[in-house]
């Protein structure tokens, strides 16, 4: 494919990501200070050292990377029997107090039980308890935080959702599979050649990506739980950039089957492809909106390239973007009004998004070479690669671009990053 080389490259494929097989565990750095934060106490849970993990930490980490709270740790041991003083708590400065414990049973499995608390209406807001099998621990502590979440915010959370990313440690290449804030997980796929483009099936049972492992760009499907994969498209010239529809049932690649590189559309199954654009330019990048009525993509029919959309059954094409010379990489939020992508500004390449209704156009990253944003699946966030000192790390920012997270790894570089649906 054109641009194969080069880190930056809009033709058929995002980056090579990279994060290596020693590199499976992760520091998140939080930095920025959102506007409105409600402030929220967290409170170590009981016994919670004899499963060797931070199950506090984990929450506290996970509620404060979504932007909308101010979280602390609890100086005083809390559980979810204890007795809350609201007043104290108010005075503290407080709005919600957070504690729980953890207790192993006979079984081997764990009891895990939090309390959330009120600290202005002086009432309890959730109490839950769970029994967790000593590998889902982590899960769970991103479950908790979830419920929180959505207790205290009317929405969903994402914290017990998947990224997938590609690792590159000296020439292996490797497709990792982790939870949303990069520990845990599996490699899915490891391999000399690169992988690039990981793509998450609605259902988030399937991972398509392009392998190079036939020394040429193929499109593979593989099922997370058995393993096993399937190859979608391997016709003649580059096939790159899967994306699926929303029902799952049909996939968009970028064939270059017929010559210069275009949009297609087949079978998730596979079988024969159906031409979705024809032009003398190169077409790629393929997204579908949320509704699955329309698919955007990337195109330089107009000199430079810039974001289009076109039916998905076929039709007039659009130009979408139109702010600067240089637009890549685009990703539809899951309500479908809002439009992520890449950027170039002078020497710079920064994720910015697009309100498709209005045309209000937002820098968020102040780095300088972004590649792939990915919408979390309750649009809240946005997870993207970028380079800082030397090093490429996975980033995700607030939609105001004012809280970010950087997840680093030990000398891993990453790329790629693809976020998975809500578990089904």
């Amino acid at each position: 494919m054109p641009g194969m080389i080069s880190r930056r490259r809009w033709l058929g494929a995002a980056g090579v990501l990279a994060a290596g097989p020693a590199a499976a565990q992760f520091r998140v750095e939080i930095s920025g200070v959102g506007a409105t934060q409600l402030p929220l106490a967290v409170a170590s849970f009981r016994d919670e050292a004899a499963t060797g993990l931070p199950i506090a930490a984990i929450v506290r980490a996970d509620l404060q990377r979504s932007g909308l709270f101010r979280v602390e740790a609890a100086t005083m041991a809390l559980d979810e029997n204890s007795r809350i003083d609201a007043a104290e708590w108010r005075a503290r400065g407080m709005d919600a107090v957070l504690g729980g414990s953890v207790s192993r049973l006979a079984d081997g499995r764990w009891d895990l039980r939090f309390k959330l608390f009120d600290a202005v209406k002086g009432s309890e807001l959730l109490g839950r308890s769970q029994l967790v099998l000593a590998a889902d621990l982590r899960l769970a502590a991103h479950r908790v935080a979830d419920q929180v979440y959505q207790a205290l915010t009317g929405e969903p959370g994402v914290f017990a959702t998947r990224i997938a990313y590609v690792v590159r440690a000296g020439r292996r290449f490797t497709l990792h599979v982790t939870d949303a804030d990069g520990e845990g997980g599996q490699v899915a796929l490891a391999s000399p050649e690169p992988i690039i483009s990981p793509a998450w099936s609605p259902d988030g049972r399937e991972l398509a990506y392009v392998s190079f492992e036939q020394q040429k760009a193929v499109v593979y499907v593989q099922n997370l739980v058995s393993g096993e994969r399937r190859v979608l498209a391997n016709f003649r010239g580059s096939n790159s950039a899967p994306a699926w529809s929303p029902d799952g049932r049909e996939m968009a690649v970028t064939l270059s089957r017929e010559g210069v590189a275009q949009l297609w559309v087949m079978s998730a199954a596979g079988g024969t492809p159906r031409r979705l654009t024809s032009s003398t330019a190169i077409d790629t990048e393929p997204v579908y909106s949320p509704d699955g009525r329309t698919v955007y993509f990337v195109s330089d029919r107009g000199g430079g390239p810039q974001v289009y959309r076109v039916p998905a059954a076929g039709g007039a094409v659009e130009r979408v973007t139109f702010a600067g010379s240089y637009n890549i990489s685009p990703a539809l939020s899951p309500d479908g009004k809002l439009l992520a992508y890449v950027n170039r500004q002078g020497s710079s390449f920064r994720v910015t998004t697009l309100e498709l209704e209005t045309g209000s156009v937002r820098t968020l990253s102040d780095t300088l070479d972004d590649e792939s944003p990915s919408f979390a699946p309750n649009g809240r966030l946005l997870v993207y690669a970028t380079r800082q000192q030397g090093r490429d790390v996975l980033m995700t920012s607030t939609l105001d671009g004012k809280i970010k997270t950087r997840l680093v790894s030990s000398g891993a570089d990453m790329r790629e990053p693809a976020w998975g649906p809500f578990s089904k």
